[in-house]
């Protein structure tokens, strides 16, 4: 009789803990918007959420420590004159968030330290460029105030927020709606998914694509991707039959994925979070009472199943908690704040060890706050890996960083359509030939304009 043998790892017991119903946040008006978002957002000071408002959007800014009920003032940051769809804290500034809307625009804005004491409606910068709604913002890893925005207009447009301008339009390449956007660790690529079934490696800079797959997923539902490493993507999709599939697929070979795992029969999209310290993935589905977690390695089946975590009500967005902001003495290796209907539960992901000491093997140096590139650094053409912290000691969130917005009108800078050339220009007073080249381009774009208003008037005449 041949016995089973069990794959080792010092992850195979991580268990999943909700906090005490005196640690949640309550009283919250969760927003009620189907967009496939995550409303929720996380860093090791502040916690933001997506909450419903009338005549416009809004979200809220709750300091970490503020839980329990929370009183019907409570401030928020409401300038959006439709709902906010998704929000996402700096990774450099744990006091700088950016939020997209349905009204077209981005918005970055800075929150005190403490929190806020009234409602925030004059943001840093207010960066419009989309023609459509805004469904995806996303902070670049490594280089500072670099920030993407992807929106219904199947355009991709990266922002200098320091200048308080877009740099690059990706708008040629997608030919329906973008379901998600990531970069990878070093934010030299793109991975996107989309609505005609194509996941694509894009070069942002010059906007080309490395690679794309055809149907990852054989399903017609939303598809979503993330690096697990500059090597290997990880899908989430569905099958034919409706059937919610996990994917991991190696780059320099598309045709078939390296493996694809079949799950249940829920409706809900799978959004993965990654963890690069453990290679450990969290799959949360929208509407699902359960967080699925797998250890992706180099070994066949290379995405090992570890367990469920499973509470009675469903969720309605999920936010991750960046690895400095957790309680290392207790072995936390994630952390969760799943979004009810009218709270916010933190669920703590640990692993059991007797041991109080510091668990080198769990922490190995980690992302920090700090970033490894300027935004003129990474549009010239450098590359850089995140800046690593040791969380030996833990880690405590500096003070705030002031973010400071510096537009200079001489100096600003056309969108880079991808396809046209687009050279900086040098400090100071640009030349005569770059500002012809930019009233030349604006011509385009306002006879392109024009053009869509005319067969627009045509169809409203009929």
């Amino acid at each position: 009789m041949s016995r089973k043998v069990v794959r080792t790892s010092k992850f195979r017991h991580v268990f999943g803990q909700a906090v005490k119903a005196d640690q949640c946040y309550d009283d919250i008006r969760v927003s009620q918007n189907t967009w496939d978002s995550n409303f929720c957002c996380v860093n090791p000071k502040f916690l933001a959420i997506v909450v419903e408002a009338s005549g416009g959007g809004a979200f809220m800014v709750l300091p970490l420590s503020k839980t329990g009920r929370l009183d019907k003032s409570q401030p928020v940051v409401c300038g959006h004159t439709g709902p906010v769809l998704d929000i996402d804290w700096c990774p450099h500034n744990d006091n700088v968030i950016a939020s997209g809307s349905e009204d077209c625009s981005v918005m970055v804005w800075e929150i005190p330290d403490g929190g806020l004491t009234r409602s925030l409606t004059e943001p840093l910068v207010t960066l419009e460029g989309h023609t459509k709604r805004v469904g995806i913002v996303l902070w670049h890893p490594t280089a500072l105030n670099i920030l993407l925005s992807a929106g219904c207009d199947n355009v991709i447009m990266i922002w200098d927020v320091g200048a308080g301008q877009g740099v690059i339009s990706i708008d040629e390449t997608h030919t329906d709606l973008i379901y998600s956007v990531a970069w990878n660790p070093s934010g030299s690529l793109l991975c996107t998914s989309c609505k005609d079934k194509k996941i694509r490696i894009i070069e942002p800079r010059s906007g080309n694509i490395q690679v794309e797959k055809e149907k990852p997923h054989e399903g017609s539902r939303p598809v979503r991707a993330i690096f697990v490493s500059d090597e290997q993507i990880l899908t989430t999709g569905f099958s034919r039959m409706s059937e919610r599939q996990v994917a991991l697929w190696d780059l320099k070979s598309l045709n078939e994925p390296l493996t694809l795992q079949e799950l249940d029969t829920s409706s809900g999209v799978l959004i993965p979070f990654f963890d690069p310290d453990t290679n450990v993935v969290y799959l949360c589905g929208k509407g699902d009472s359960s967080i699925r977690y797998f250890e992706v390695t180099d070994e066949a089946p290379y995405v090992h199943y570890l367990s469920l975590y499973t509470s009675k009500d469903s969720q309605r967005g999920m936010g991750y908690m960046p690895k400095r902001g957790l309680e290392v003495n207790k072995c936390e290796i994630a952390r969760f704040y799943k979004l009810h209907e009218r709270k916010c539960e933190p669920i703590i992901m640990t692993v059991p060890r007797k041991s109080d000491l510091f668990q080198e093997d769990l922490y190995p140096d980690t992302v920090g706050p700090d970033p490894a590139l300027t935004a003129e650094e990474w549009l010239g053409g450098k590359d850089a890996g995140p800046l690593l912290i040791s969380l030996r000691e833990g880690y405590a969130p500096s003070k705030s960083r002031e973010l400071k917005i510096t537009k200079n009108v001489l100096n600003t800078r056309l969108p880079k359509h991808i396809g046209s050339s687009n050279e900086s220009g040098s400090r100071g007073e640009p030349a005569l030939e770059q500002i012809l080249e930019q009233i030349k381009q604006l011509r385009v774009t306002i006879q392109g304009l024009e053009k869509r208003i005319a067969k627009l008037e045509e169809k409203t005449a009929n």
